[in-house]
């Protein structure tokens, strides 16, 4: 398997998910500040311009945080990545999407690409404010979420991905008090093994 991924972007969970996996993959830096995601040698393979892109050992591509997220937890069931009921499973697959859809997309996207949302340079300070809100209610939830828990669905798994990068956005560039759970949730995750490896790996740590 090979994994394009930015240091620090979203793909930082999907590459904590496979060094958890346990499998043989391939990390492929993808420097999107020079554009590499726009040139056919890229577009060729997704020509959605984005990370994560997993492409499988058959050469099939996937895209998509969540896709892949719960791919690898299928496709590789010894590394206890895919919770164990249907009610666990629906939790990890619920603060997979908030956390992408939410905090990430609709959050942290207006601060730092307001054009993508103004009408004009004049709206650029509303539209951050306005991810800002989003991004803090996202915080709040993900804080009631882990309430009395170790990970979101209790055991770590491939729920525990999208949270741990949008809350490594708040805690290391928007440098954003996390609340109690959180903050908690976080620094279980950085202890961990193979968050510690992909760190080093990205240059994080």
């Amino acid at each position: 398997m090979k994994l394009y991924y930015a240091p620090g972007a979203c793909s930082l969970g999907i590459h904590v998910l496979l060094e958890e996996s346990g499998q043989a993959f391939e990390p492929t830096l993808l420097n999107l500040r020079e554009g590499a995601q726009f040139k056919p040698e890229f577009t060729s393979i997704n020509a959605k311009s984005k990370v994560p892109t997993l492409v499988r050992d058959d050469g099939s591509v996937l895209t998509e945080f969540t896709a892949i997220a719960y791919w690898i937890a299928a496709k590789f069931p010894a590394a206890k990545l895919m919770p164990a009921t249907a009610e666990a499973q629906a939790t990890a697959l619920e603060a997979t999407d908030y956390a992408v859809a939410t905090m990430h997309m609709q959050g942290f996207s207006r601060m730092f690409r307001p054009a993508n949302f103004a009408p004009s340079e004049a709206d650029a300070e509303a539209v951050k404010a306005r991810g800002l809100e989003i991004y803090n209610k996202g915080l709040a939830w993900l804080d009631h979420a882990l309430e009395g828990r170790d990970y979101i669905a209790g055991d770590f798994s491939f729920g525990d991905a999208a949270p741990f990068y949008v809350t490594f956005w708040a805690a290391e560039r928007l440098k954003l008090d996390l609340p109690k759970n959180v903050a908690a949730h976080y620094a279980r995750m950085k202890a961990r093994p193979a968050v510690q490896a992909v760190m080093a790996r990205e240059g994080l740590t």
